[in-house]
This record gives C-alpha cells, structure tokens and sequence, in this order.
C-alpha cells in the first residue's frame, strides 16, 4: 500500500485555508526509526482526559459498557423462549390447537418491533449524543428503558403491551451504538479491536443469556417474571451508571506538529501532547471532582446543526465501506434474528424440547462469543500490527481485514448445521453447535469490520455505527417476518443453505475492499452526494 496520503480538506469554503489534514484512516502507528508503537489519538497533560485514565479506571468504564450492552439485548430477545407461553396468555379463546399459530404470528409483533426500534431509533439519539455528550444520553435512554420494563411487567392488554416493547426497543438501542464511541474515547487505537470486541460479544451474549435465563425463570415461573427480574437488573445497572459513569468526550486539540510524520500524526510515544510541548506555559487543567464528574450536561461538543447530524447517518450508507460493514452485520447478526425468531418451535418439532432446554443450548452461543473475543479483538489487532510492521508503520485501516477469513468459514457452517440439523433430526448437539459457530462468527466478523469502518472515518464514529445497527435492524425485522414461511415453503436445508451463501458471498468482499479499500475511500469522499457527509473540523479527534 502506498505510504502517500492525500489530503482532504473539510472546510466548506473552496478559497479558504486547509486547516486540518483528513487521513480517512491512514495514520503512522509506529516510529519510522524504532518501531515503537505511538500513541494514536495523542493525550494531553489534561488530567480530565480520557486517555489519561488509569487502566483500572478504562477497564471498569469497559465493563459497565459491556453489561449495558448485555442488558440491551436481555429482554429484546430473551422473552422470545417463552413465546408460546405469551401468545396463550394475551388470546386465551383462540388458544385452541388451531388458533396456536395465529396467537404466535401476533405476539411475534412484540420482539420485532423492538429489534427494528433498537437500530432505527439511534436515528434519533445519535445526533444528541454528538452534540451533547455521551452521559446525559446514557442516563435518560436507561431511565426510559427501566420505566418501560417496569410498565412491562404489569400491563395486561395487548396493545399496552405492544407499545411498551415499541418504546423499549427505541430506549435500550441507544447504549448499543454509544459504545464503540465511549471505547474510541478512552482507548488508543491500537488498543481498541479488543474492547470492541468485548463489546460485540457483550451484545451476542445479551441474546443468548437473556434465553438462557429466561428458559430457567419459565420453570417454575409465569413467562411475567421475566420481566420483573429484567427490570431489577436494569435499575441496578441505571444506579451505577449515574454514580460512577462520567462523560468520555472530550474536546481534543488535532492541529499538526509541523514536525509531525507525512500522515500529520505525531511521534510523540511519551504521553506529552504537541500542542503542551510547544506551548509549555499553557496551564494544565485542574483534575475535576467526583462531583464535578456527575454534572450531567458539560456543554456541547461540536458547532454542527442538529440537521446535519440527523442527515449523515443516511448519507453514510452511500459509501462503500460503510454499506460493506453494514451488510457484514446484517448477515451474521440479521441470520441470528432469524435463527432466534424460529428456535423454539424448531427444537420443540424436532427433539421434543421445552422452553428451558431450548434454552439451554444457547450455552453453546454463549461459548462461541467468548471464543469471539480473542479471534476478533486480540487477533485482529495482531494481524493490523503485521501489516503495519510490514509497511514501515504506517497503519491503513484495510489491514485488518485478513482476520474475517475465519468467519468467511464458521458464519456458513453455522447456517447449514443449524438447518439440516433440524431438518434431517440429527442429534440436538449438531444444530446447537451452529449456534455456537454463528455467534463465534457475529463476534468475530462484526467486530472486524464494524472497526475497520470505525477507522476509516473515526471523527463520525457514532454515526457510522448508527447507520451499520439501522441496516442491520431493518434486514432482521424483514427476515422475522419471512423466516417461517420461507422453511415452511423449502424446508430447513435449503431456507439455511440460501442464508449461508449469501453469508459467503458478503464476506469475500473483503478480498477486493482489501486490495482497493484505500482507492476506494479516497474516491468516494469527493463524490457530489458525499459533501453530506463531510464533517466539520471540531469533530476531529487526533486520528
């Protein structure tokens, strides 16, 4: 790859000055001379930074992030176990072996519903988030998730029911695509395909836990405790977010050490920013308190209109490597939809089970994220720094895609054991291991490349993320609905055969995206409709 960056500038004027240099992702992750890695984005000598944070402090932010995240997806899909259940209680006159279905088709509307709010909503928080910050947005979106699933766990009527579900699929969506913006705030870049992937297996681990353990509550239990025990956690989770969740944006001074590396980036590997080097009698802020932390608004972030941060996320999807990612998501996360949307009845014709053992063999999905974490996160960051090494330290974002060869394997396997798993009545473990392969695959796969398009467009992180999660909620919304007649009209092998080619097929975009990812990106920012899209510079972060 060529180490000659083009510059791009951002400003809407065409006679004025170029200000900021526009990488798009190209950036010097090593010292030319000693191969040491540099710290990209650079910190501060501001105490209040992010960056600045311990490890223990970034590790525990990571962690709440990831429970949150688990907690997104816990009552979205877990209640889907006991869908039977539900369908009996809401229409009890038509409950008779020839109204079982249509009772199921109409409570079905309750987790689809909630699964496309989860992505689209983001349409709405999302420019809040840019412009106000990370915290204030946490705090309202999980306060309105744990109002709606105490409204959840008393309401009777369906319609009242089907509103809640509405609303809590547009609440608990929100932290789903604050977080890959909170890592990028607290992470260095070289740091951050790990994180991202505890965020990623945090999410598949939501869906198979919440199944887990809402088939365990329905033993001894009405399907309604579910909710009770899924408000509970979420207020636990609401407590600690306020208490011990400060804001991670953090304006950030990018302009150039004219000393720096041809990609603008500094050398600097010590923690000293350029601007504090050069200025040195600038005056370092003082840390800020614990209760200064708490404040809830501190200002806004960035001078762009709320228009335009509500239009780049729809703009965004004209762009290759966004639309790939996207695609990338819709069909190991969207394939999942479809899996979950059908389980139940699939392992209750074919083995005889009930809701808790069906339950049960999401331990398998539970065990192929946490085997995600590495093959996404540690590996891939491996695999990036090779090609880095390679390349004189210079860092292209493309580098990291090698690492998805592995799901271009499982994501397939996992389909076809999973359909003629339960088509040919094979033994339980043989579809159950297709869950684990698939959820392997949504850690793996989703984390690659949902970071690669992190990278090459970090200063809109959030929106690129807003526009993967809206996709991705919108193909799996539609597959909800045609997933049951599509295998009772071809079967199971050949409704799972179709999802697995079409899995391979996205996937092995990944050759050419490689090859002429950097071309690409450089081509498609000049184009006409893109110039939405283009970000104003008190949106760059460092990188």
């Amino acid at each position: 790859m060529s180490t000659t960056i083009e510059p791009i500038n951002t400003n809407h004027g065409t006679k004025e000055p170029l200000k900021k240099i526009q990488t798009l992702g190209s950036v010097r992750q090593r010292d030319e001379h000693t191969n040491e890695i540099i710290l990209i984005p650079t910190p501060s000598q501001d105490p209040n930074d992010p960056l600045n944070w311990s490890k223990a402090r970034k590790y525990y932010m990571a962690t709440l992030i990831c429970l949150a995240m688990f907690m997104c997806n816990f009552l979205a899909a877990g209640p889907t176990i006991a869908i039977v259940e539900t369908a009996l209680d809401f229409f009890p006159p038509i409950a008779g072996p020839a109204g079982i279905p249509a009772a199921i088709a109409k409570t079905a509307y309750f987790f689809t519903s909630t699964a496309l709010l989860q992505g689209t909503g983001n349409l709405f928080w999302m420019p809040l988030v840019n412009k106000y910050g990370r915290r204030p947005i946490y705090i309202a979106s999980y306060t309105l998730y744990f109002g709606v699933a105490l409204w959840l766990s008393f309401t009777k009527a369906y319609g009242s029911f089907l509103a809640a579900r509405i609303l809590m699929g547009f609440a608990s969506g929100a932290a789903e695509t604050m977080a890959p913006l909170s890592i990028a705030d607290v992470f260095f870049l070289h740091e951050r395909g790990a994180v991202m992937a505890m965020y990623t297996a945090a999410l598949g681990c939501g869906v198979a836990g919440g199944i887990i353990i809402a088939g365990l509550i329905t033993i001894h239990n009405t399907w309604r405790v579910i909710y009770y025990v899924g408000a509970a956690l979420i207020g636990t989770l609401l407590i600690l977010v306020i208490f011990t969740f400060p804001e991670t944006s953090y304006i950030r001074d990018t302009t150039p050490s004219s000393s720096g590396s041809e990609t603008g980036i500094s050398d600097e590997k010590t923690g000293t920013s350029v601007e504090f080097a050069e200025n040195g009698s600038r005056t370092i802020p003082k840390r800020k308190t614990y209760l200064q932390e708490l404040k809830l608004f501190s200002g806004t972030y960035t001078n762009e209109s709320l228009l335009n941060l509500f239009l780049r996320p729809i703009a965004l999807v004209v762009l290759p490597p966004v639309l790939w990612g996207s695609l990338v998501m819709s069909v190991t996360i969207g394939f999942l939809v479809a899996v979950t949307s059908n389980v139940a009845p699939a392992y209750s014709t074919a083995y005889g089970f009930v809701a808790w053992q069906t339950g049960l063999c999401f331990i398998s999905a539970i065990i192929g994220s946490l085997i995600g974490i590495f093959a996404g996160g540690h590996l891939s960051d491996r695999v990036t720094d090779f090609f880095t090494k390679r390349n004189g330290g210079l860092r292209e974002p493309e580098m990291r895609l090698p690492a998805i060869a592995i799901s271009l394997i499982t994501t397939p396997l996992g389909l076809i054991l999973f359909g003629v798993g339960i088509q040919n009545k094979l033994h339980w473990i043989c579809p159950t291991i297709g869950l684990g392969l698939l959820n392997f695959s949504i850690v793996q796969a989703t984390n690659v490349s949902l970071v690669y398009t992190i990278d090459c467009y970090r200063p809109i992180a959030g929106e690129v993320t807003v526009t993967s999660m809206a996709l991705k909620s919108c193909f799996g919304f539609l597959l909800s609905f045609y997933t049951n007649p599509w295998i009772d009209k071809v079967g199971y092998t050949n409704a799972y055969g179709t999802m697995a080619g079409i899995s391979s097929a996205i996937l092995l975009l990944a050759i050419p995206i490689y090859i002429f990812g950097k071309r690409i990106r450089h081509a498609t920012w000049h184009w006409s409709v893109v110039k939405y899209v283009h970000w104003d510079e008190d949106r760059e972060v460092g990188e």
